[in-house]
């Protein structure tokens, strides 16, 4: 009896390896990390490219979770639990079928790796940037006085015609967030969907999405975006932002679809500025998403900058607290710097000028290059000023990585990426919890960024 139980469980065990073998099946990691960054490829219908990604990155995902959680809950002041009940009868319903499937493939991954994580865990980390436009919505709904700010997000730029060496298309993007999560934004994913368009982007392990959304698709379309401050404004029956921009990285094949997906059942969450490009035409596009105004711009021969400001007087007016009078607030000093290094670099951009740019210490108040929260690459942690609203003085935050590509390289879904701080600075994270220990509450998931080599990176085709 006993060795029939034996060989019946060591029975179950091969087809449950069988089966994890037969999902894996074209999802690949590549050993270790180059100079940061972790690459994998995912491929498949929604189950199979989840799993592989549960599976390959289970104990990135383990630690990412404790890193939102972390950020997130102290942002919000709610508890995960909280958050996970938001996400399961908010946005489970919302989710189509595809993404659900393809969270569901994560989960069932990261369980054959022993993680207790569930499906839930998995949409509530997908959404964390979108919490605190929820919660401040309820807020202001009950006549309570908002005493903070969403997160600030992101240095970019769109160029092309004239502006350009070669008349094609150049983007760029930084990514700037807390430390907490930002050192966490280390993921290459190079996704072959079974359905949709081949695609390669910068992400977080166990996010569907970029995050960040700096990515480009195999139908030639470049797309970034950069978050529009002091916006307010929220929509529970919407579609979340996730869901929205993964499907636009997707399925886009021109700036018109990008437009009409992300603009489709807008929830107002995470609302941004977005930059995206066509190499099939040389066009680019910027679409500043509000709530209730939505404004697409678009041209041949020109560029776009971002830099957390919004655009439209009218959007500006009525969906967000933004200081439009003041030149001086960071994002409009980041604004100004961004126009000078267009009129400066006119007829010479390309991926070299844009890896400069993305990582650019010059403060067009103090004239000095002094890396701080009015620079293109953002140092928070190094300003007593801080950034009021979202970080305090000497908060650990700021420019977290960055990516650039033209049209060439758009071709080949390839751009090239730096993780941590490219510009060279590095982030001590013990030096600076023992000079800042006010901020003390970061120490279970704090981690140093270091200052890594810029990488070309390039999907398998």
């Amino acid at each position: 009896m006993r060795a029939w139980l034996i060989v019946l469980v060591f029975s179950v065990s091969l087809v449950a390896f069988a089966k994890a073998d037969d999902r894996l099946n074209g999802g690949t990691r590549q050993p270790g990390e180059t100079n940061g960054w972790i690459r994998v490829h995912l491929q498949g219908d929604a189950l199979t490219r989840g799993y592989q990604h549960g599976y390959l990155l289970s104990a990135e995902i383990e630690d990412a979770k404790k890193a939102v959680e972390l950020s997130v809950t102290h942002e919000v002041n709610h508890s995960w639990l909280e958050l996970r009940e938001v996400a399961r009868k908010m946005s489970w319903a919302k989710i189509p079928e595809e993404y659900r499937q393809e969270l569901q493939g994560i989960a069932e991954g990261l369980k054959a790796k022993g993680s207790k994580l569930d499906v839930v865990d998995l949409v509530a980390m997908n959404e964390w940037m979108e919490f605190s436009y929820y919660y401040d919505e309820l807020k202001l709904r009950q006549g309570v006085a908002l005493t903070s700010r969403v997160a600030e997000h992101c240095s970019a730029f769109v160029a092309t015609g004239r502006y350009t060496r070669d008349g094609r298309i150049v983007i760029g993007h930084n990514n700037w967030s807390d430390y907490l999560t930002g050192t966490r934004w280390k993921v290459i994913f190079d996704v072959a969907p079974s359905t949709g368009h081949h695609f390669i982007m910068d992400g977080v392990p166990g996010l569907i999405h970029s995050g960040d959304d700096f990515g480009i698709n195999d139908a030639g379309i470049m797309i970034t975006e950069t978050t529009i401050s002091d916006f307010h404004g929220f929509d529970e029956n919407g579609v979340p932002e996730f869901v929205r921009a993964r499907k636009a990285m997707q399925y886009s094949e021109s700036i018109d679809d990008f437009a009409r997906i992300i603009e489709e059942g807008n929830n107002g969450g995470y609302a941004n500025t977005w930059l995206v490009g066509d190499r099939k035409n040389n066009e680019i596009g910027r679409l500043e998403l509000g709530l209730k105004n939505v404004i697409l711009e678009r041209t041949k021969d020109g560029y776009y900058v971002g830099s957390n400001f919004p655009i439209n007087d009218k959007l500006a007016k009525e969906e967000t607290t933004f200081p439009m009078n003041d030149p001086n607030t960071p994002n409009q000093c980041r604004h100004r710097r961004w126009d000078q290094l267009m009129e400066e670099n006119k007829g010479k951009i390309d991926v070299e000028a844009g890896k400069r740019f993305e990582t650019d210490h010059y403060d067009v108040i103090t004239k000095e290059f002094d890396p701080n929260e009015r620079t293109l690459c953002g140092h928070i942690d190094k300003s007593s000023r801080g950034l009021p609203g979202w970080q305090g003085p000497f908060g650990a935050a700021g420019a977290v990585e960055a990516k650039v590509a033209d049209s060439a390289m758009a071709e080949k879904l390839s751009f090239v990426a730096g993780a941590g701080h490219p510009c060279g600075v590095v982030f001590d994270a013990k030096k600076h919890l023992a000079e800042h220990p006010d901020q003390a509450w970061q120490a279970p998931a704090l981690e140093d960024l270091k200052a890594n080599a810029w990488t070309v990176v390039t999907a398998t085709r």
